[in-house]
């Protein structure tokens, strides 16, 4: 009796170590991250290292360029959603390559991006014109119908 004791005391202490270092490690990759957010989704925090989730931008930011009457494409996506994790892979290499000034907005970490965009579900690709929306497309789609997209609304 005393063995199995010992025995389920040292898998409790393995699992409770390796919850602590887990936790160690995510939270130094959440430490001075761009979402300047204290804490992030776990699946934020995955993508924190990703090249194709680099062009993000804040909601006041978003919200200021809007108000300033600018010109933006913005990508409407969550962490979590395995539709954009299909899409992004497409969309932002594309974007580099037209010369396409993307920008990501991720919904999973600001979540009143929803209500405010009217945006019904991800991904989602918004094109604002004069600070105003004058198109969207909702969903996965191939390269070929972003690129027309693109050259339709985000190419001036």
């Amino acid at each position: 009796m005393k063995k199995v004791a010992i025995f389920l005391a040292i898998i409790i202490a393995l699992f409770v170590g390796v919850s602590f270092l887990t936790k160690m490690q995510n939270e130094e990759k959440v430490a001075d991250n761009p979402y300047g957010k204290d804490t992030l989704h776990p699946e934020t925090v995955k993508l924190l290292d990703d090249p194709n989730y680099q062009n993000l931008i804040l909601p006041d930011e978003l919200d200021k360029r809007l108000e300033n009457g600018e010109d933006l494409t913005v990508y409407f996506y969550a962490s979590t959603c395995p539709h954009c994790q299909r899409t992004t892979p497409i969309l932002a290499p594309l974007a580099e390559e037209m010369g396409v000034d993307v920008v990501q907005f991720n919904l999973l970490e600001f979540e009143n991006g929803w209500d405010k965009y009217l945006i019904e579900s991800t991904p989602t690709l918004v094109q604002f014109k004069g600070g105003k929306e004058t198109a969207r497309i909702v969903g996965y789609h191939e390269k070929p119908e972003f690129e027309a997209w693109l050259n339709e609304n985000s190419k001036k």
